[in-house]
């Protein structure tokens, strides 16, 4: 005997997401929008001649190792809320809460380098673009920060576990996205500079 076959058996069901995990993913293609344009515009701007040559802070080297490492402490969290581990869950937040802010004083710290080189925001486009995308950057490094606090304010509250991950595999996502932005950016300048 065969089964009757409904129309509502025919419609495929809607792949469905978090409506905050998809804002987040449509933030970040802006993002990414807003880095191809801007490296897209300092390729064009440097065929157009008039660029100071000038070596990139040797922090940024530094730099990039803390946001991966910072990365590995936050999966190390998120692999720990998974398994419902909340010490190791806490510990990795506070790394990757730490090294978050470690990065940020380190840009600083290639901005004060800049500047001892004579290479300033006004004067020369080189120094414009390496301004606004370390900038940029940063300033997207600061909400990243701020998000991963309020991870970790909730992992003392008991609200991230097994049962809980939403805002967790957010700021995951946003974290290694925000990390893996500045080893573009910076691999960019090493090979157009």
């Amino acid at each position: 005997m065969e089964k009757e076959l409904k129309y509502g058996d025919l419609v495929e069901q809607p792949i469905s997401m978090h409506p905050k995990k998809f804002a987040l993913w449509l933030f970040m293609v802006t993002v990414v929008m807003i880095f191809a344009a801007l490296t897209s515009a300092y390729i064009v701007r440097q065929a157009e001649g008039n660029w100071l040559d000038y070596e990139l802070p040797s922090i940024f080297w530094i730099t990039s190792g803390i946001v991966v490492l910072s990365s590995v402490f936050l999966h190390w969290s998120y692999r720990s809320a998974k398994k419902d581990d909340l010490v190791q869950l806490r510990i990795g937040m506070v790394g990757a809460v730490v090294l978050g802010l470690a990065f940020l004083v380190g840009q600083w710290y290639s901005w004060v380098a800049l500047v001892d080189r004579e290479v300033f925001f006004v004067g020369n486009p080189a120094g414009s673009f390496l301004y606004v995308f370390t900038g940029l950057h940063a300033l997207h490094l600061v909400s990243g920060v701020i998000f991963l606090i309020i991870v970790l304010i909730s992992t003392f509250r008991y609200k991230v576990h097994s049962q809980s991950l939403n805002t967790m595999e957010m700021a995951t996502t946003y974290w290694h996205f925000l990390g893996g932005l500045w080893i573009y950016l910076f691999m960019f300048l090493l090979l157009n500079h």
